[in-house]
């Protein structure tokens, strides 16, 4: 008899906890953790261009040393923060990630505009296919951002909502941050690239 009532409570917690978001808060969990591993993964490419980027401007623009210099250190300061799957559930790591992250698309920008003052660089091959290479990541950055972004809306648009705020009280499920700063339209915008012939 204590066995039947055993199973019984079992399948009623599982009824339980199937119609009370449990699995959706799980999912949603899951679906973040795989949109963050992509905007990390598109960051991280634009990372690997900066090194090949900065050393062909500097054979033609040497006397942009600052602009260089701010260059790699803001690149210097993107690897040196820990990136982990559980840096969702951090907002105060995921803020530290976005403002390193915004201070090289800043500092990106800084040596695109300074580039302009260099037609032979401007039309040298390299250069041209690593600026494009870094147009297309930005895009990717922006596209991955955004499907991380509503990936967030989604899941705690479902921590929030009752009943299943119950279930994430219950079993930890938190609100988890999100890219958000005044000017993220500006941050979003990948560098304007210009191939045109100014010689």
């Amino acid at each position: 008899m204590n066995q039947i009532r055993s199973v019984l409570v079992s399948m009623g917690m599982l009824i339980l906890l199937s119609g009370c978001g449990y699995n959706s808060l799980n999912a949603g969990d899951e679906q973040i953790k795989a949109a963050w591993a992509e905007v990390v993964n598109q960051y991280q490419r634009r990372a690997d261009l900066i090194p090949n980027l900065v050393r062909t401007v500097e054979g033609f623009a040497k006397q942009e040393r600052d602009v260089l210099i701010g260059v790699t250190e803001a690149r210097a300061k993107v690897s040196s923060i820990q990136i982990t799957p559980e840096m969702v559930n951090d907002p105060a790591a995921f803020q530290k990630f976005q403002a390193a992250q915004g201070e090289l698309t800043g500092a990106l920008s800084r040596l695109l505009v300074t580039v302009e003052k260099y037609p032979d660089l401007k039309s040298d091959q390299n250069f041209r296919d690593l600026q494009a290479q870094l147009e297309g990541t930005e895009n990717r950055i922006t596209v991955a951002r955004n499907r991380f972004i509503e990936t967030v809306r989604e899941y705690n648009t479902i921590v929030r909502s009752f009943p299943t705020n119950l279930t994430a009280m219950m079993f930890g499920f938190d609100v988890k941050p999100t890219f958000t700063v005044e000017n993220e339209a500006e941050i979003s915008k990948p560098p304007e690239v210009s191939f045109g012939d100014d010689s």
